[in-house]
């Protein structure tokens, strides 16, 4: 999850939300990302999302099922479907989203019985870290 954070930093000096995140597989990391909405004008350029494109070109296979995310922010809904898409083996993350998670706050996409795959989840990891990164971001933005 340090690593991730890292991300999140970065993405803060670009001046965009401040999520991070890398995919781990077979204790390697292979993905890294951080959000890029902003510099690419693309709302589908979270950092969850540009992460998994890294993994699967990296693997050369479009699953991921023994990867684990580790994410800085809880995923929102397209960042967690496009994970059970992929089927990520295991989600950790840190600073819950009471406004668009969908890994348990508004809705459960991650682990939804009605989908073909369910992700193992490790939430609130490194929690303070990454609600302070995001909170500090968010007061300078007001």
């Amino acid at each position: 999850m340090s690593e991730a954070l890292k991300e999140a930093c970065a993405a803060a000096e670009e001046d965009e939300v401040p999520v991070g995140c890398v995919i781990v597989h077979k204790r390697r990391i292979i993905a890294r990302a951080h959000n890029q909405v902003e510099k690419l004008k693309d709302p589908t350029a979270h950092a969850e999302m540009i992460a998994l494109t890294s993994a699967t070109h990296y693997l050369n296979s479009k699953w991921l099922d023994e990867a684990v995310m580790y994410v800085t922010v809880e995923p929102c809904s397209m960042c967690a479907g496009a994970m059970v898409l992929a089927r990520i083996k295991r989600l950790v993350f840190g600073a819950k989203d009471p406004k668009t998670g969908a890994a348990g706050s508004v809705a459960n996409i991650v682990n939804n019985k009605k989908l073909n795959h369910r992700i193992k989840m490790t939430p609130l990891v490194l929690h303070e870290d990454c609600a302070a990164l995001l909170k500090d971001f968010f007061k300078r933005k007001r």
